[in-house]
């Protein structure tokens, strides 16, 4: 499939490779290293929320995302599981990642171990069907996220609305999530350089996202 990294024409091409959106960005597993990088960058996330949530005595809103409790698959294992049977492009995962931060930025909500897996499953089916030439339907994705036909569909719906419909990713705004990306994967040690690399500026825009949204929620 095409990917919208492919399709950048002032593509961070070290960047992209280095995430494992080419060949030589995947790992000894042959997974894309972004995935390693998106499930650590979002447990982070989950782990600094809940402890703001507990220490503060704040009562997270409750969502049609949120579950009863936690589910027993790791956040990590859960993304690999979605791209093993989903099929999708690795762009999609970088794509569903700034789906989350713009329905965050809109909604206020608060990413936690009980809304995070059904936000990927969400995010990913809906980054597959805007960027995909091909995707399975609702029915499919449901069994692969562990979720049902019904309850996927009414996820998307809120999610379509939570976002604002709006799934249009800017080429420059691809390219900066994928530094960020790699920021997370190299520990910072890479931030200066990648940042230089694919021409981002020392601040994150706000016109049209504000990557690292999760993280400051």
């Amino acid at each position: 499939m095409e990917t919208l990294a492919l399709k950048t024409e002032n593509a961070c091409s070290e960047t992209y490779l280095r995430l494992g959106l080419g060949e030589s960005g995947k790992g000894s597993t042959g997974k894309p290293r972004l995935l390693s990088y998106l499930s650590s960058l979002l447990e982070r996330s989950v782990e600094k929320n809940e402890r703001f949530l507990e220490t503060t005595q704040t009562k997270d809103v409750i969502t049609i995302f949120h579950g009863s409790k936690a589910p027993s698959l790791g956040i990590g294992l859960y993304i690999e599981r979605i791209f093993k049977y989903s099929c999708c492009s690795p762009s999609c995962f970088i794509v569903a990642y700034i789906y989350v931060e713009r329905f965050i930025k809109r909604t206020n909500a608060v990413v936690t171990s009980l809304n995070v897996h059904r936000l990927l499953i969400t995010s990913v089916m809906v980054a597959a069907k805007y960027i995909d030439d091909a995707f399975y339907n609702n029915a499919y994705y449901a069994r692969v996220g562990g979720v049902s036909t019904l309850e996927l569909n009414k996820l998307e719906i809120k999610f379509l609305f939570g976002v604002g419909f709006q799934l249009f990713v800017s080429s420059d705004t691809f390219g900066k999530y994928c530094a960020l990306l790699e920021m997370e994967g190299s520990g910072g040690v890479q931030i200066e350089r990648s940042i230089q690399a694919c021409g981002i500026k020392g601040s994150w825009p706000n016109n049209e996202d504000s990557t690292c949204a999760t993280a400051a929620r």
